[in-house]
């Protein structure tokens, strides 16, 4: 049974790389360039039901797992990493949505429906005036009869007017103080969007992560019976961590690749010349080995949690300061990485109109240190490790 599950997504990776090759790469420059959603790979994603791979069986998903998920992360990336950080952006919801809320009606229909309908899932988590704190909300819960209204000031949220649905963060009503948080699924009905801030960046523009006002109104039956510091300790902190490195892996991997095909081509046309390139390239593929190896185990320690069942395994310090680690590692490798393939590829890797380019990628690397910035985890992390007990 297992060879059979194995072999049944080999033959899925092998499609996801074919609709990379024909349809997200065909359109990734125009993608980037306009600073458009890739709605022509969304279309394709969708004919092989990957928005709800990550979906149980007995809802009609493919219950693929977060090394399955990661993996499609990292091919995606190879071909347009917009597309890839979209994909990974949306499974973080579907998991958040699997692992707290399918004891709830409404939940367990929508699953039914993401199946159903290949819907896409935003999410609305940063406020305007925290900083960047996602454990803390100004906007709250106005309950009134089993219904609710939400008013929200978003800096971000990433491809909010192509999404379908909206996850968001608010105090769970207008007394309880900015930690105690919930977590709302709204469909698109429910919500106006109103645009406060543009999206025009330096790489990822494919994500069309623009700012918001929100006003939303639903039932209470769509608030996650689970307060949301725990969603995001166990689910959204580590799934978003983990593929997002996924995926800053596939973009390190075809960098190296076109590397690769440099040094062949230069020794081809001459075997005199010095072994220089080929140094840099036995380097820097080095350097991606430690990068994919981090990945496997921050998934290997969070596959392991999760098989655990214990809520409580994730409030280790430990595990926190693991995966806060694989964010920073990993945008730092990644610039390194296609920086240096850059060397390799010369001249060809710095123009637009060259096989070789590797200009996206290095404006799409330099986004990953920013994005939940890394001298904020580092931050976090200081804390973390003078309370952390090692071996605890």
């Amino acid at each position: 049974m297992t060879k059979n599950k194995n072999t049944q997504f080999e033959l899925l990776v092998q499609q996801v790389h074919t609709i990379g090759q024909d349809i997200l790469a065909k359109f990734s420059e125009d993608v980037d360039s306009k600073a458009r959603f890739p709605c022509e790979s969304f279309e394709a994603i969708k004919t092989l039901k990957l928005m709800s791979a990550y979906a149980p069986v007995e809802y009609g998903g493919m219950a693929l797992n977060i090394a399955q998920i990661s993996k499609l992360c990292e091919v995606m990336a190879r071909y347009c990493a917009s597309t890839a950080m979209i994909y990974s952006m949306h499974q973080i919801q579907v998991a958040c949505i699997i692992h707290h809320s399918l004891d709830t009606r409404y939940y367990q229909d929508y699953v039914r429906l993401l199946v159903k309908e290949q819907r896409l899932i935003a999410s609305a988590t940063t406020e305007i005036g925290t900083g960047g704190d996602l454990l803390s909300s100004f906007c709250a819960v106005e309950a009134v009869d089993g219904k609710f209204k939400i008013s929200k000031k978003a800096p971000v949220i990433s491809y909010g007017e192509a999404a379908d649905d909206l996850i968001l963060t608010a105090r769970k009503n207008s007394e309880a103080p900015q930690s105690d948080q919930v977590h709302i699924l709204l469909n698109k009905k429910q919500y106006k969007l109103t645009p406060i801030s543009e999206w025009d960046t330096l790489g990822f523009r494919g994500t069309c992560s623009s700012g918001f006002d929100i006003e939303a109104e639903g039932t209470i039956d769509q608030i996650c019976p689970i307060p949301f510091p725990e969603v995001l300790s166990q689910s959204m902190h580590p799934f978003a961590h983990i593929t997002w490195a996924a995926l800053w892996t596939g973009i390190c991997i075809d960098a190296v690749n076109k590397a690769r095909i440099s040094v062949k081509r230069a020794v081809k046309n001459n075997p005199n010349l010095p072994a220089i390139p080929s140094i840099r390239l036995a380097e820097v593929d080095k350097r991606l080995f430690v990068m994919r190896n981090n990945v496997t185990a921050a998934i290997i320690d969070y596959t392991r949690l999760l098989e655990i069942g214990d809520s409580n395994a994730f409030t280790n310090f430990g595990f926190a300061i693991k995966i806060n680690n694989l964010k920073i590692e990993s945008s730092e490798l990644l610039i390194e990485i296609v920086g240096k393939a850059m060397m390799i590829c010369g001249i060809g890797s710095y123009r637009n109109d060259s096989p070789a380019s590797l200009c996206r990628h290095i404006r799409d690397a330099y986004g990953a240190s920013l994005m939940v910035n890394n001298d904020r985890i580092m931050m976090h992390n200081a804390t973390l490790v003078q309370i952390h007990k090692e071996g605890l």
